[in-house]
């Protein structure tokens, strides 16, 4: 029989040491195994989004579009990526389009009147591409103003392009010169404007209506240097479809509309249309 030894209060105080330290160090051992795998789970997170990555590489990858809300045009539902597909065929039916199909008003060797030029002749109907569309345009040119001038065929009505008067409109036109002349009693300023705006209209009965009003024969009063120009340029823009629309030399038709002035009395008459 073994005999029990006496535990004495120094070896208890050694056995309580021993316990602590062995339930320290169970401790610390769990806690650094529960460290250690939540580590070794973000590198294999790691790992495998690096390995998604290389796998991913050259394909491609259909971008995320948001949820499409479906219309009703003519009681049909229609998707918007399929609308949109239409409006793109449209695009490029319009884009496909070379040559607007428009009807000819004038041909080459016409007289026309251009509402701020006066009268030009059509030299020539030229095709020019614009925007990839093919554009028939007049080619007119002025020879008093030594200018060329051209014009889309579609925009000829919009411009106020027009033919030269008629004979008969003409005839019509020239007793408006043996009226007696209506002058506003305002300022001047303001008759100028408006006498300009008849001149640039176009319009031929406008025009002699400024030729009349500031027509000055014998016995009349001077002219200002601005009447005498707004004078001048009337005069010409209607001495000019008068020559177009008759057919006449300028000689002769400067004569019919003097004598109709009371311009052909004038000694020293300066020659407008030098």
């Amino acid at each position: 029989m073994k005999k029990k030894k006496k535990v004495t209060k120094v070896d208890k105080k050694k056995i309580l040491k021993k316990k602590t330290l062995k339930k320290n160090t169970v401790v610390k051992k769990k806690a650094s195994v529960k460290k250690n795998p939540k580590k070794k789970q973000v590198k294999k997170v790691v790992k495998k989004t690096k390995v998604k990555k290389t796998k991913e590489v050259g394909k491609f990858v259909e971008p995320k579009l948001p949820p499409q809300s479906d219309k009703k045009v003519n009681n049909r539902i229609i998707n918007p990526a399929h609308y949109q597909a239409k409006k793109v065929k449209k695009f490029l039916e319009i884009k496909t389009i070379k040559e607007k199909k428009v009807k000819k008003i004038f041909n080459t060797k016409d007289y026309v009147v251009y509402p701020t030029h006066g009268v030009g002749q059509v030299i020539d109907i030229e095709k020019r591409e614009v925007v990839g569309q093919k554009l028939e345009m007049y080619v007119i040119e002025f020879v008093r103003d030594k200018l060329i001038l051209r014009v889309p065929v579609e925009k000829a009505k919009s411009l106020n392009l027009r033919k030269v008067s008629k004979p008969s409109k003409i005839q019509a036109v020239l007793k408006i010169l043996s009226q007696k002349p209506k002058i506003k009693r305002t300022m001047w300023s303001r008759r100028a404007q408006e006498y300009d705006l008849k001149i640039n209209s176009g319009d031929i009965e406008q025009i002699a209506e400024v030729v009349r009003d500031l027509n000055r024969a014998n016995n009349q009063i001077e002219q200002s240097y601005s009447e005498r120009q707004l004078f001048e340029l009337s005069y010409d823009r209607f001495l000019r479809e008068v020559i177009a629309g008759l057919k006449i030399t300028e000689e002769n038709a400067i004569k019919k509309v003097d004598k109709i002035l009371g311009r052909d009395k004038l000694k020293n008459a300066p020659s407008l249309l030098n």
